[in-house]
């Protein structure tokens, strides 16, 4: 059965501010939207941090932590409070995850290239003791040991 438009705004008119677990789309988004509480109280405001500052996914490592912690400090102050803050806080602290999960991302896509290198370096430094050592053995004969000195062999 379908009710004509007036009936389903009416409906939803109805339905407006009931709350409980199960919320629509549009009581989110509406209380994200305001900027006072139901009682009057004007709604607490997200604390400033790098992650409201900028929108871009470029966040240095190191403030990571501390965004995170802002937006869950915040969160738990709204959940404590009467008013609808927490469902921006929420978004706040899913977006700081969501930051820290693509940081995640990137470091592990490039742990494999660093190992690489250190796996390189690491070869490279086990030639330069093996000559060092060769040299050493070397400049051990006494009939050589004058030459070793001579040359700067060690």
């Amino acid at each position: 059965m379908f009710f004509g438009k007036e009936r389903r705004d009416g409906w939803q008119n109805e339905m407006r501010g009931i709350g409980g677990p199960l919320l629509c789309i549009g009581d989110l988004l509406s209380d994200i939207g305001e900027d006072h509480s139901s009682d009057g109280r004007p709604r607490l405001s997200p604390p400033f941090s790098a992650a409201t500052a900028s929108s871009s996914d470029a966040i240095s490592p190191i403030v990571l932590p501390q965004i995170f912690q802002e937006n869950y400090d915040f969160l738990i102050d709204s959940l404590a409070g009467t008013d609808h803050s927490w469902t921006a806080s929420t978004l706040m602290l899913c977006a700081a995850l969501e930051k820290a999960d693509k940081l995640v991302a990137y470091t592990n896509s490039h742990a494999d290239l660093l190992l690489e290198k250190i796996e390189l370096l690491d070869g490279i430094l086990k030639r330069g003791d093996a000559a060092v050592t060769k040299a050493m053995e070397f400049c051990k004969l006494p009939t050589d040991l004058l030459y070793c000195s001579q040359h700067g062999l060690f």
